[in-house]
């Protein structure tokens, strides 16, 4: 047990305190500068810990089964069904891209009339 008389609070203190005073300013503020950047990260990860994480939803996805026995004249039929859903789809994505499109010709036209 006699090596912890090295480490002693009072032995601590009188080493820091020699390391301040020999230092230059500059040197104490670039050190101060370190140790407020220091304490700011180390706030903010305690921080953002503290933010509740979002709630798990599940994503269930549905497949259907078909049996094996199905004919080609009941697989084109469903294919004709399915068919009109996926052009309703497809139309809606073509109008939303086409609503994207003029939002960005807009923003693209307002960067023109600044010359950018």
């Amino acid at each position: 047990m006699n090596f912890l008389r090295y480490f002693s609070p009072l032995r601590a203190w009188r080493d820091l305190r020699y390391y301040i005073v020999t230092r230059q300013r500059h040197q104490l503020g670039f050190m101060g500068v370190a140790l407020a950047l220091t304490y700011v990260m180390v706030v903010g990860v305690i921080y953002e810990s503290r933010i509740p994480p979002k709630p798990y939803h599940r994503d269930i996805i549905y497949v259907q089964q078909w049996p094996a026995t199905r004919t080609d004249a009941e697989i084109v039929a469903q294919q004709k069904i399915d068919g009109i859903e996926q052009t309703k789809r497809e139309n809606e994505l073509k109008r939303l891209q086409a609503e994207r499109r003029a939002q960005f010709k807009k923003v693209n036209d307002g960067l023109k009339a600044y010359g950018l």
